[in-house]
């Protein structure tokens, strides 16, 4: 690739968090039986006039705010128009000329720094249904449509052709979901749809201004097969062009189980959709009042939570940016921070045993069924010294499946941690008779075997010894 350079740019389709579709009163909750969940209204029925959801441009408007556009004061709706089996009316109902916001921008994190990639357009539009053309008794001969999603608010991004490699798409991807999560504006479950991809990809030599002939990727339901669906395209180009050929403009499905695009149609322009002013529909005014008091309702976004988190809590980055990629994550962690007061130990606690916890019971941060305040009086248990670090990962588990405050679990099971140095004393020197060629290599310049000894008094106090204080009386036994 050191002869050509790519240029990639996104057309990224988010659905809102609406109770309604886009102009109808119909249901947006996903699945359901087919084609139950319509009306004349999604359903293009002569005589059947559309109106806009007031919650959906609420959301949208949030949402273009938060990635920095400049929201219109006055937008217009148009009709753009092709022929789809799932596309009831003959025509999608979306914004042309003059788009709901502009301009904006996503900062994303890369090996070699910060990178912007600045959008082009920010803009309302309705959904279409859907083609099932696998998993029916007679998908061999037909297809069917369900045209429960069609009418489903979405709003559309497109980027700028700012990105030049297929990892710092995916990257994009991921900032625009957790910044949508965070907003609540969208869910970002790809696997349903709410959030889908488009790429266009084209290669020129580097150095050059002119962009080369684009293909337009489809069928990009996960950052991973949008950077596999990329890395493949801009090879396939590169092996076109030094063949001597010419790269087709065209639109590629991506089969991620073949791990190769396939030609699907010619790419269209936008004449060849014929926008046209939608008749039924006025311009969308919003008040400069309207878009302030929407701008002020903004929670702290990720990147300003990450670097809040660093310099508050003393954080890594990573860390920081673990618990900031979920809005849920950090609101939790934040909780326990606060109530135990151990800031550290509460992120070492929600980042290794909860995840695994939540990732194992098939459940996410909004549902975590350990209280903050039980997490919160583990982390202090150990912080006193009532409890060893071992034996409180140990009792994770349980804390979270039961629901049990940690004092009482650790009362209940004869966990608290022995500090007695007297009783320690006892315990260190029966270990340390018990190894006498281990102590004698030790005295001899083994330091390492020192860990060994400690995780034998460890063993021996079932877990309960004090961690400090075995280290110090065996240092002193050992001389």
């Amino acid at each position: 690739m050191a002869e050509y350079e790519a240029v990639i740019g996104l057309e990224v389709h988010a659905q809102l968090k609406t109770r309604s579709k886009i102009f109808c009163g119909c249901s947006t909750e996903f699945g359901g039986e087919p084609n139950s969940r319509t009306c004349p209204v999604c359903l293009g029925h002569p005589g059947a006039l559309p109106v806009l959801n007031a919650a959906a441009v609420e959301l949208a408007v949030r949402a273009a705010l938060a990635l920095g556009c400049s929201v219109s004061a006055r937008s217009t709706f148009a009709r753009k128009n092709y022929f789809y089996p799932d596309l009831p009316k003959g025509y999608q109902i979306s914004q042309y000329e003059d788009p709901l916001a502009t301009g904006g921008g996503v900062v994303i994190e890369t090996g070699e720094g910060p990178l912007r990639i600045g959008l082009e357009r920010f803009h309302l539009e309705e959904d279409a249904g859907k083609s099932v053309h696998d998993g029916m008794p007679d998908s061999d001969r037909a297809s069917y449509v369900d045209l429960n999603r069609a009418g489903v608010p979405l709003v559309e991004i497109v980027s700028k052709p700012d990105l030049r490699a297929a990892g710092h798409a995916a990257l994009f991807l991921e900032r625009l979901r957790t910044t949508f999560r965070y907003l609540e504006v969208c869910d970002g479950n790809m696997e349903e749809g709410s959030l889908r991809c488009d790429a266009n990809v084209s290669l020129r030599l580097a150095g050059e201004e002119a962009l080369g002939t684009r293909t337009e990727l489809k069928n990009l339901n996960s950052f991973r097969n949008l950077e596999r669906a990329l890395e493949h395209e801009i090879e396939r180009q590169k092996a076109v062009l030094d063949s001597g050929g010419r790269v087709a403009q065209q639109t590629v499905l991506w089969d991620a189980s073949a791990g190769k695009t396939r030609p699907m149609r010619g790419k269209e322009e936008a004449e060849d959709y014929r926008y046209f002013p939608e008749p039924d529909l006025p311009p969308l005014v919003l008040e400069a009042e309207e878009i302030e008091r929407i701008r002020l309702a903004i929670p702290e976004l990720p990147a300003e939570r990450k670097q809040r988190f660093v310099a508050r809590y003393a954080l890594s980055a990573d860390d920081a940016h673990q618990l900031t990629l979920d809005r849920g994550t950090a609101d939790y962690f934040e909780e326990v921070a606060r109530l135990s007061g151990n800031p550290r130990s509460a992120a070492a606690f929600v980042l290794n045993d909860l995840w695994r916890e939540l990732k194992a019971s098939r459940r996410d941060s909004s549902d975590v069924p350990l209280p903050a305040a039980h997490l919160a009086a583990l982390v202090g248990l150990v912080d006193s010294g009532a409890l060893s670090h071992s034996a409180a990962r140990g009792l994770f588990g349980e804390l979270y499946r039961t629901g049990v405050p940690p004092g009482e679990l650790v009362e209940s099971r004869g966990l608290s941690q022995l500090s007695d140095e007297t009783l320690l004393r006892d315990l260190v020197r029966r270990v340390v008779e018990a190894h006498p060629e281990h102590v004698e290599r030790y005295r001899a310049g083994k330091s390492g075997l020192f860990g060994f000894l400690v995780g034998e008094i460890m063993k021996a106090s079932g877990g309960r010894a004090n961690p400090g204080t075995v280290g110090d009386l065996l240092r002193e036994i050992l001389g």
